[in-house]
Parts: C-alpha cells; structure tokens; sequence
C-alpha cells in the first residue's frame, strides 16, 4: 500500500482546493458552499521520489450533535484519520483562529497521529505574522500556503513526506477488479457499498443525494485487491438543479468509464424506471460488464410467481443488455449481498475472454450453414472471416465485400452465435463490419486458410467465403 494523507478542517477552509492542488486535478468538487464534501474521496498523488494517496474529508462540524449529515462526516473524517499515516490540518489565515478550530485540533490529538498545520488563503505573504495565533493550536509550526495559487505547498509537502513510513515497509497493489455502483438516488448503493466493503464506507442517510462524489474503497477478496466506487444518484436532466450536482452526475459517469464492471442498483419497488434505461444504457455502451442489482427486494410482498414475473418485465425493460445477470437483495438485511461479487468475478473474466481467430472461423461457417448470408438486389454479402480484436469488451471484426449488405438483423443473429457458443456472460460484446476488396482477399492468407477448411463434401459453395 502507499502511505496515507488525510486533510482534515472545519467547513470551508479551503481542503477540497488543496486535495486537487495535490493531486494534480480537478477531482473534488469546489464550490463556495459549506458542507460540499461530505464523504471520503481518494486519489494517489506524487511528490519527490514518494508516491501516496491522499483523503479529501467534509469539515468537521461539532455544532449540532443532531443533525444526521453533520454526523455523518465527522464518522467519516474520524475513519480517515484512522486510516492516515500523515494528517493536514487546515485552517484559515482570513477569518483567523476560532474556536471550531480549537475542537477540530482537540480531535486530532486525541488521534495520536501525526499533524501537518496548513494555515491556507495567505495570497499576501507580507502579513506571515497573521498566522503566529495558530501556534495555539500546539500542533508544531504552522506551514502558511495559497492552495488556490499554489503557494507554499511544497513546503508542506516536505513536512507530509517526513512522517512517512519507509518505503521498504509499504507494499503497492493494483486493484484487479475495479466496479462501479450506480443508480438513481436514494436507491440503496452507499447501504450496498458499506455491505460489500463490511463497514460504513459512504454516509448513508434517508434522503435523496447524501453522496455527492464518486467514491473509491479497496478491499481485499481471496488474495485479489478489488476497487469499489459509490456513485451519487443521477437524476433525469431537468431536475438536475444545483451546481454541485450536476458535477455530482458527472463524477458518476467518469466512474462508470474507470470501471471494469458496473454494479445497476434498482429499487425493487420501483421497478426499471425510464431513467435507470439510460443509467444503464451509459454503462452498456461504453462496454463495460454488468450486474443488476435489485435491492430492497425485503420490502416487496411476494409469491411463488414474484421472481419469474418481475424479471420477465426487467428484461423487456431491459432488452438492450440481456447478457446481464440479475440478483435479488437487501442491503439493509444482507440477503443475498454475500453473491454479488461472484457475479462481478464472472462479468469480468468474460470482458477478458479471448477466441482464436480458427474457432470464430468454424463457429461463424456453422452460423452461415443454419442462416445463409443476406443479400440485396442479386448481390449476395460475403463475409471472408472474422477475427476478435480486443478485449474489455470483447470485439469482433468482421471483413466482408459490402458493410451496406450487413443487415442489422444479421449481425445481431451473428452476436447470439458467438454468445450461444463462447458465453460472454455478463458482458457486452462489439461487432465492427469493415469492408475488404475482393481481389485482395483472395491473397489473404487466413482466408485462404479459411476456404481450405470450408471444402468440404457436406457443404454447398454458397456459404459466404
């Protein structure tokens, strides 16, 4: 593992400008508004000959003990800490120190690790002595920075690097799988993330939009370290209102394409709704492997038809990924949750599944025996062979005389083939056709090859090579 920083502070300091100055990108949201970060975000970052992953928290709050939310983020810059080998402590060198400041400090001690005093927003460093009052704090010199300009942060950088473990005493991972839960909101994926991951990972509350952020969680399963990203909920285009969340929706979507297997949550009770087919529909067109979740699936009365009869109408909901497979569960029980990631394992061994060119060849000349080629206006399509051209997903290319003569039909009669002999379950395949020159192709030595294996006494010449 890399060595952990969190930054940690009361509301509106600046940590989300210094988390992104950090990591080098526009990652967290920055907004000038309380309370906009409020679960962990985590990104790896660089500096000197060190790498390390850094912790963006909420502010810590300790105003209204009451307030669920507030709540919430302490929990989760409380785990944070616990997680850091190195904590920054930011404060504000405009508003000077106050007495929130004093509590946060307070908690950090009691934390025994080690304390990194950012005093941010010094865009004059004329007045360094405004930051004297933050020796107070008895967390050591205090280190004055401008993370909006940059100012400074290397040297705050070389106070982090100095509590960091040797680098003989971490050892690095890369997550194996990395998977996505999306879904619209309020639909159980921060209860599912904490289920999967076995402890409060995502803040988790009784209204729409706690989760702001994309949200990233390693955890290890059978020796294999796996990547999980909580998504916020995305809602339909026009009720999309705040600034924060349409940023939010976009964290999301930028998840689904880091991902190698999305996790669709649906709410049970709800049903496949017009704008779970488009969440779904994002995850399916950028290729990635697929589970649907149904979750609250406690809550829903139920008979010895409730199952055949739910999934028959997700499928129809559904059609343009039936590939997918489909689980039962309750976060909030636990039923059925323990299955989920066998079904991630699955999804993401069929993305990287790999057919010899021969075998696609015999598969596709038995496809064109039981289904002869389509053809237009006497002009017959020939499909000289086909080859697989990558992985994640699976893609196919197809050479043939005329891509106009590929009926859609066809190529999705050729698709059930490949499915119905390969399995690919759980995943999406791509069928690109690419037009050859005849003449060409007679020179081409797997199709040559191809032509020598389809002579045979049994088969009529009319078979596409």
């Amino acid at each position: 593992m890399k060595p952990i920083v969190a930054i940690v502070g009361r509301p509106n300091v600046g940590k989300s400008t210094l988390f992104n100055r950090l990591i080098g990108a526009r990652h967290a949201i920055v907004e000038d508004l309380s309370g906009v970060t409020r679960d962990r975000l985590y990104r790896d970052a660089t500096w000197l000959d060190r790498d390390f992953t850094v912790i963006d928290t909420g502010g810590i709050d300790f105003s209204d003990k009451n307030d669920q939310i507030l709540t919430g983020i302490i929990r989760q810059a409380s785990i944070a800490i616990e997680e850091a080998h190195v904590i920054i402590f930011v404060t504000d060198s405009r508003t000077g120190l106050t007495y929130e400041d004093r509590e946060a400090a307070e908690f950090l001690r009691r934390s025994g690790k080690p304390v990194v005093l950012a005093v941010n927003k010094m865009d004059n460093f004329a007045h360094i002595d405004d930051i004297i009052e933050f020796y107070e704090l008895g967390l050591g010199e205090p280190i004055a920075i401008s993370s909006i300009h940059g100012m400074n942060t290397g040297d705050l950088l070389d106070a982090v690097v100095e509590h960091f473990p040797p680098k003989h005493e971490l050892q690095q991972n890369e997550a194996a799988v990395s998977i996505a839960v999306i879904g619209r909101p309020n639909v159980g994926k921060s209860s599912l993330t904490n289920r999967l991951l076995g402890k409060e990972r995502s803040i988790v509350a009784d209204m729409a939009g706690t989760t702001r952020d994309a949200i990233d969680s390693d955890f290890m399963r059978n020796g294999e370290l796996y990547r999980i990203i909580d998504t916020a909920g995305m809602r339909r285009r026009g009720k999309i209102a705040e600034t924060t969340e349409r940023y939010s929706v976009a964290r999301a979507l930028h998840a689904v394409d880091r991902s190698d297997v999305v996790l669709m949550v649906i709410d049970a009770k709800d049903g496949v709704t017009e704008q779970d087919q488009r969440i779904a529909g994002y995850a399916h067109e950028a290729g990635k492997g697929l589970v649907v979740v149904v979750n609250k699936w406690d809550l829903l009365k139920k008979n010895d038809r409730t199952v055949k009869e739910y999934e028959t109408k997700l499928r129809e909901n559904l059609a343009f990924m039936s590939y997918a497979k489909v689980i039962y569960v309750s976060a909030l029980t636990g039923q059925r949750v323990g299955q989920i990631m066998d079904l991630v394992d699955q999804a993401a061994e069929e993305q990287t599944k790999r057919v010899t060119s021969s075998r696609l060849n015999e598969v596709l000349n038995e496809a064109i025996l039981l289904n002869p080629l389509p053809s237009d206006k006497g002009r017959r399509l020939k499909i000289f062979y086909v080859t697989q051209a990558g992985v994640k997903p699976p893609t196919f290319l197809f050479f043939v005389n005329d891509p106009e003569l590929m009926h859609f039909s066809y190529l999705r009669y050729l698709e059930n083939q490949l499915r119905t002999n390969f399995g690919f379950e759980g995943t999406p395949i791509w069928l690109k056709v690419i037009g050859r020159n005849e003449k060409e192709e007679e020179n081409n030595p797997l199709n040559k090859t191809e032509k020598k294996q389809d002579k045979k006494p049994d088969r009529k010449p009319e078979n596409g090579r």
